[in-house]
């Protein structure tokens, strides 16, 4: 037959185990509220600045420019490392003046570069100029 030992009644413990639980349960969760943060903060911080090579302009919509229709479109693109313009989304502003924005912003070129690199364009289509 076995030996039986003294045991603590269920349920209780003693204080230092539910001191070093606690600790630890304390630490994993602070764990886990930074690492993501530290994540977050390398991700968000701004691509080294790509100089434009080849810049072309977009031509206004003359039934726009016409009507006095204007505004800004903001695009994200994509540059790769030899500098073309591998990727276009719109953002925001006028369908019509986003797709005269992508037309023009899928002819620059940029300096050559180690990485691939996000890029916000913003362009002012203005009927008075």
């Amino acid at each position: 037959m076995l030996p039986i030992e003294p045991s603590r009644p269920l349920g209780k413990r003693s204080t230092s185990t539910r001191l070093l639980r606690r600790l630890v349960l304390g630490l994993t969760l602070l764990l886990v509220g930074i690492i993501p943060t530290v994540r977050a903060q390398k991700a968000d911080k701004p691509a080294s600045i790509r100089k434009v090579v080849t810049q072309v302009a977009p031509e206004y919509p003359p039934d726009l420019r016409r009507a006095a229709i204007g505004g800004v479109v903001r695009l994200d693109i994509i540059v790769t490392p030899r500098g073309s313009v591998d990727f276009v989304e719109v953002a925001g502003g006028n369908p019509i003046l986003a797709e005269a924005a992508t037309r023009a912003v899928k002819k620059w070129k940029y300096a050559p570069a180690s990485s691939s690199t996000n890029i916000r364009v913003n362009f002012r289509f203005d009927p008075a100029h």
